[in-house]
């Protein structure tokens, strides 16, 4: 609980007491319990408001009795359910720091990025203990274990042992500051090992803000959240949590009869999902033609969305409803947005090699675009920019921008620019590692990553001018731009990965090089490499994993 006389303290839980004494009785959120005899999908597992913040409260108490206290790192590996949500919560409002890391990635950076981070306390799941045990799992920090289930051999507290001593009566959420560190969150590693990502309490605030402004979101709605950590932007937007029957690490090979059926069940408003999932979603839906009468915004991230996607969805949903594709990254988030409708306009020019239109600067962010460069810029200095219209590095300025990795100095050294203020107060820059040009209405197209521009012996060529001339054929799934060979000297490669059926022969190779012809930055091509499933992101599972296609590819040439 929060004493309504104490300033409220800078904090995302700090919703939770606003919203219990508003609605006390309402749903929060609904969590899958199973399968019913007709093999639906049961939800009965809810937490109204009241009890979403009064058990976080108990929690909160419990972990204070076994030292878990303000500023404690505290490892999280919690499968979606009601507890996961309760112990983050929890964490929040006693001020303590939530260590969060994809459970699905290579198991040597998981270790890697659990040493990095050096939690004092881990909370998890039978089998993430067990693992901890047998990998060696920041074996030299973890002081403090808590179970959420049945505790074996690794000693420690049972979190349901904990709360039936009862003793939290009198609990208050710590005061924390804008400046206090709220958690530490771990990129997905898409491009090289996660880096845990500093989050301080305002970063989570103003993310909660911007948010509610650019998607103008009203209490009151349903929100089907595929990637649970979003669940926790909910009780502050005053939005139900309705949590999916789904493996959150596999969100392509979501179930979409699961979804639709929990978005007619629910009446659901919003939800998100990564373009992998959006994709498989909308192709269900346009096979059965289906409508989702109540959606009223649809959110997809992690990767570029194709138009064709858009297209798809859209046609599910009511005339008044929007698909959005926020951009952003873990580091930072929002930056800009593009609305479905406007994305589609842009279809032909994104064919054509222009980029992926990722839309407008979302306010209060300031973004620049500064030449390509793999070092370190300490300082800022406005010389750093391109003109207009020419290609550069996304560098933004906003409230949401984090300051740092943590026990990372050297990556936070390439990923930050440190600008004065003209009235002499600093503030931090973050290089987004994509490459983007600005057009006349002032949006931003996405060219790809820094990391995966390939340097021929002609200048350098760009993932997003370059792929989506290929993706235009039917048989096309995705595609991939590698450069094999030496920087400067890379031969380009086009690794293809076909929709289910086609045939790679020699007819579909001609036809692919003959597209190829069509434009001038992809006309010197002359190799393609078909691959029969694309290595992705372990979060969206949308991100091509390039850098393994170009290791591929140079041993599939010789």
């Amino acid at each position: 609980m929060h004493d309504p006389a104490s300033p409220r303290p800078c904090n995302i839980a700090a919703a939770l007491p606003e919203m219990a004494a508003r609605q006390p009785d309402a749903i929060a959120i609904r969590c899958p319990s199973g399968i019913d005899a007709q093999g639906r999908v049961r939800y009965d597992t809810c937490l109204s408001w009241r009890e979403l913040d009064s058990r976080s409260d108990a929690i909160a108490a419990a972990l204070s009795r076994i030292g878990i206290a303000r500023g404690t790192r505290t490892a999280l590996m919690v499968r979606p359910s009601p507890e996961l949500f309760l112990l983050m919560f929890a964490l929040f409002k006693m001020g303590a720091v939530p260590v969060l890391i994809d459970p699905g990635i290579d198991k040597r950076a998981l270790r890697q990025c659990l040493n990095e981070a050096a939690p004092e306390a881990f909370i998890g799941i039978p089998l993430a203990h067990a693992a901890r045990i047998l990998l060696g799992w920041a074996r030299g920090s973890v002081k403090i274990r808590l179970t959420v289930g049945r505790r074996w051999f690794w000693g420690g507290f049972s979190l349901d042992t904990l709360l039936a001593r009862g003793g939290d009566d009198g609990f208050q959420m710590a005061a924390t500051a804008a400046d206090d560190v709220a958690a530490i969150l771990f990129t997905s590693g898409s491009t090289g090992v996660p880096k845990g990502v500093v989050y301080r309490h305002r970063h989570f605030v103003a993310q909660v803000e911007m948010l509610r402004t650019m998607l103008a979101i009203e209490a009151g709605g349903v929100d089907l959240p595929t990637f649970p950590p979003f669940a926790l932007f909910d009780p502050a937007l005053g939005l139900t949590s309705i949590i999916p029957d789904m493996d959150p690490t596999r969100p392509a090979q979501a179930d979409p009869r699961k979804l639709i059926d929990a978005i007619e069940r629910f009446g659901i408003t919003q939800m998100f999902g990564s373009p992998a999932l959006i994709d498989k979603l909308s192709r269900y839906g346009q096979s059965q033609g289906l409508r989702l009468a109540s959606l009223k915004r649809v959110m997809s991230a992690g990767a570029p969305v194709s138009p064709a996607v858009v297209d798809r969805m859209q046609a599910m949903l009511a005339p008044d409803a929007a698909i959005y594709t926020p951009y952003g990254a873990t580091e930072c988030l929002p930056v800009a947005l593009i609305e479905g409708r406007e994305l589609r306009t842009t279809r032909t020019a994104t064919e054509s090699g222009a980029g992926t239109c990722i839309g407008r600067v979302v306010a209060p962010n300031r973004v620049r675009l500064i030449r390509i460069d793999d070092r370190a810029i300490a300082q800022w200095h406005d010389s750093l920019q391109v003109a207009e219209g020419d290609i550069g590095e996304i560098v933004v300025a906003g409230p949401s921008v984090t300051d740092s990795y943590f026990a990372r100095p050297e990556a936070t050294a390439l990923a930050k620019i440190s600008e004065t203020l003209p009235d002499g107060s600093t503030r931090v820059l973050h290089r987004m590692g994509d490459l983007a040009w600005r057009d006349e209405q002032g949006r931003l197209w996405f060219c790809g990553r820094k990391s995966q521009r390939v340097e021929t012996r002609s200048g350098p060529l760009y993932t997003e001018q370059f792929e989506p001339i290929f993706n235009t054929h039917p048989k096309v799934r995705r595609s991939a731009l590698v450069g094999v060979g030496e920087r400067g000297a890379q031969r380009p490669i086009v690794c293809v990965e076909l929709v289910q059926d086609a045939r790679a022969d020699a007819t579909l190779r001609g036809e692919l090089l003959a597209l190829a012809q069509r434009h001038a930055h992809t006309r010197g091509l002359d190799t393609l490499l078909f691959h029969p499933r694309f290595p992705v992101d372990i979060r969206h599972n949308a991100k091509i994993g390039r850098e393994a296609l170009a290791r591929w590819a140079s041993q599939k040439l010789g």
